[in-house]
Order: C-alpha cells, then sequence, then structure tokens
C-alpha cells in the first residue's frame, strides 16, 4: 500500500508506564515528522521540594515512580551525601549496590516479560503471550519476585522502600538475613540464562543507529550506583558537571522536558549505552552469556534492548549472591553528616532506563531552596522520535496493522517511564490525495 503522505497516529500507546501517543508522518517514504507526545500532567516534585529538610528528600522523589524508587532514593542520597560531606564506608556502598541490585532485576524483568517480550513473538500482550508460552512467562514472573525479595529485605518492603536515608539505612540486615536470598537468586541467574537463550532466538528487527551514548562508567565494576559520566562521543566528566554539558529543552507537544547535549545534539542512556560504554565491566560470565546470545559491540540496534536487559538481569543476580557471600555488616547502618552547611550537591545512578540525575541546593540548617531532577525518559525522547524516523522506510511500505506494531514496538525498546498506566491503543491513518 503506497501514498505519497502517509500518518500513523497512536492516541494512547501501550505496554508502557503512563499516557502518551505518537504521530509520524512519511512522505514518499521518509518521515517528515516524528513526535513521541507525552500527555500526562506534569506533576512538579522540583517545585514541592523547595522548604523541605534534606532528608525528606529520598522518601520524596521515590514516590515519582513506583517501578523504580531506588534509583530515585539512591540519587537524591547521593546528592544530599555530596552537599553534607558525608562518605559511605564500603559495606554501605554495598548494600546500596545490593539493593539496586533488585530494582534491576525487578524493573527489566516486568519490561522483558510482560510488556515488550509480546511485540516479538506477535501478541497483543503478556496474557494472549502466556497461553502459548506458559513456562516462559512463569520463569520471568519468578526472575522479577526474586528481584522482589531484594528490595523487600534491605528496604523495608517491595515497592516505595522505607528503610534507606541519607547515609544509608535505617536499620542493616543481618548475614543470616541475606543469606536466606542466595537459592532463589541462584535459581533466579539460572533462569535468566535460559531466557536469555531462547530470547536470543526471537525474530528481530534490523535497524542500526549512530547514537551518542551517555551512562556512567566506573574504574572497577558495572557502573550502577556511582561513577564518572561519560560517552561514546568522547565525553568523560563528573557528575557534578553534568548542567555544563547538557541542556533541556521544552516542545509544545510534550509535558515532559527532553535533552541535548551542548554543541552536539540527541544522545541514549539506558541498558544499551551501559553495554557499549561498559561492556568490559561486566563479569567475565556475563560478557560469555552475552555472546552466546548473538550480542557483539557495537551494539547500536535498538531492538537487541530487549537481550541487552536480560544481560544486566544476569548480572545484577551474579553480584547479588557475590556481595551476599562476601557480607559483613557495617560498623553502623549510616552515617551522620558532620555538620549541616549551606551548599550544592550533585548526584547521579543508573536506573534501569538510564542516567538519573539529581542537584539540590541547601541553606545553613538544611533546607531544601532549589531541586533539580532528570529522568532518563526524558532524555530519550528526542532519540525515540528519531528511532522513528530511521523506520519510516520501511513502516512506508508495510501493511497498517503491522506499521503500527512496529511503531509502538520501536518506542517500547526504551521502556519510557511516563508514569504506571496501561492504555488500549487505537490507529488512525489518513492519506493525502494523488
Amino acid at each position: 500500500m503506497s501514498a505519497e503522505t502517509r500518518t500513523i497516529a497512536v492516541d494512547y500507546l501501550a505496554r508502557v508506564e503512563g499516557e502518551g501517543s505518537l504521530t509520524l508522518v512519511i512522505e514518499d517514504g521518509r518521515a517528515k515528522e516524528a513526535r513521541l507526545s507525552i500527555f500526562e500532567p506534569p506533576r512538579f516534585f522540583e517545585a514541592f521540594l523547595r522548604g523541605r529538610g534534606y532528608a525528606e528528600a529520598p522518601d520524596i522523589t521515590s514516590r515519582i515512580c513506583g517501578i523504580c524508587p531506588v534509583a530515585y532514593i539512591t540519587s537524591a542520597c547521593r546528592a544530599m551525601e555530596d552537599a553534607l560531606g558525608i562518605e559511605l564506608g564500603p559495606e554501605l556502598r554495598a548494600l546500596r549496590r545490593l539493593l539496586y541490585c533488585g530494582e534491576w532485576i525487578e524493573s527489566h524483568a516486568l519490561h522483558v516479560f510482560l510488556l515488550h517480550a509480546p511485540d516479538f513473538l506477535g501478541y497483543p500482550d503478556a496474557v494472549a503471550m502466556a497461553r502459548d508460552h506458559r513456562d516462559w512467562v512463569a520463569k520471568g514472573l519468578a526472575i522479577k519476585k526474586a528481584g522482589n525479595a531484594i528490595v523487600a529485605l534491605l528496604g523495608g518492603r517491595e515497592i516505595h522502600p522505607v528503610n534507606t536515608r541519607v547515609g544509608g539505612f535505617y536499620s542493616a540486615p543481618s548475614r543470616a538475613d541475606l543469606e536466606g536470598l542466595l537459592p532463589e537468586l541462584r535459581a533466579g541467574s539460572e533462569r535468566t540464562r535460559a531466557c536469555l537463550s531462547w530470547m536470543a532466538t526471537l525474530p528481530c528487527p534490523e535497524l542500526d543507529r549512530p547514537y551518542e551514548f551517555v551512562a556512567l562508567r566506573s574504574d572497577d565494576v558495572y557502573a550502577i550506583t556511582e561513577g564518572r559520566l561519560v560517552s561514546s562521543g568522547g565525553l568523560g566528566i563528573e557528575v557534578r558537571d553534568y548542567d555544563a554539558h547538557f541542556i533541556e529543552e521544552h516542545v509544545s507537544w510534550s509535558t515532559a522536558l527532553r535533552s541535548r547535549i551542548h554543541g552536539s545534539g540527541s544522545y541514549l542512556c539506558g541498558p544499551l549505552a551501559r553495554f557499549n560504554l561498559s561492556f568490559d565491566r561486566l563479569l567475565p560470565e556475563v560478557q560469555d552469556a552475552a555472546r552466546a546470545a548473538g550480542l557483539a559491540l557495537p551494539c547500536r540496534n535498538p531492538f537487541r534492548s530487549l537481550l541487552v536487559r536480560l544481560v544486566e538481569i544476569l548480572q545484577a543476580f551474579e553480584e547479588s549472591i557475590r556481595i551476599i557471600e562476601a557480607y559483613a555488616p557495617p560498623p553502623a547502618p549510616f552515617v551522620a553528616p558532620p555538620a549541616l552547611r549551606a551548599g550544592t550537591g550533585y548526584g547521579g545512578s543508573e536506573a534501569p532506563r538510564g542516567f538519573l540525575y539529581h542537584r539540590y541546593t541547601l541553606d545553613a540548617e538544611g533546607t531544601i531552596l532549589d531541586a533539580k531532577i532528570v529522568p532518563p525518559t526524558s532524555q530519550n525522547q528526542l532519540s525515540i522520535e528519531e528511532d522513528l524516523c530511521a523506520l519510516s522506510p520501511s513502516l512506508a511500505s508495510l501493511p497498517l496493522g503491522e506499521a503500527t506494531a512496529r511503531a509502538e514496538q520501536a518506542v517500547r525498546n526504551h521502556d519510557p517511564c511516563i508514569s504506571c498506566a496501561t492504555h488500549f491503543l487505537t490507529l488512525r491513518v489518513e492519506e493525502a490525495p494523488r
């Protein structure tokens, strides 16, 4: 089916967290316009953080997202610790990393098995997929459950943890408590290996995108909770220098700000960026599993992010097991600030969907005067639109139903976290007269 102009309009994106739509206008086989419209009302977290005490920021910001509250807690804590001169010891840093591994496992598993895998198998949702692939969906749910168990033990509950605070935790677990997780984590690791091998056989659309990847990179581990911010374009900065190199802009069709690199353009953060920038920091056995699944550097096909997320789940399981096996309780569950002081603190961590930046300015009593939060989905917004443009020649030649499904799949490659709602999809196609 061909026409000079074709408009694909998806009024409500399905299987993403939140309310958004997409519009793709194709002329003569190429994209004229691509818009990822986020129409969910703005939530003003940065505004109502002003006037609150520094210790409140982790709990308040964790309510931004029910899927990745640990990411918000961690970035907020790191920013406040930077502002107040708090240094965590190795035991507390390991516990924070373990908590974050739990979130990576549960968030990635939710996306891979319930939101994204149906696209690759031609199902409208995970329920339909489970009718024919019950065992694989069950494995995915068991993987997610193992991640939930980590977050519940360390955080006090599975959603919006309450045991975390600036400087560490309100209470630290015993070695016996953590060791109780090991059987489920070891089983989860084996399940993930099996799922990675199976999903590597699924049909995957071809697309090669010249992304500039941006992610944290650490000297000795696969970066999650800390590191320098680097890019495939040569950027290498401390997190505190983020504002000097990245800008946010507003477009009329989105209530979310989107980001660019100063003097450059769009960039991509998230699993694909971490994989490309820090493959050598993955555990050796995880590198081997990635290669066995057909993943190699550079990996610039966003549809392959399905496999990369499974690689990161495997990494999180293996790291969690190692952290628990080597665990020694910290001398104290938290480090108190030496003294309250005025200043600005900067924090960043790798949320499941990508780099999450926090900046806070405090007065001498520790009251928040100003806050800035940059989530990964806003950073990836422009790249998602450019993905749709790159796909437009193939979408122009596909039947309408297939073109719509492929366009939505391209958005879901990046697991955009608008909020935690799912909506039914409708499609409108307009064709100009010849």
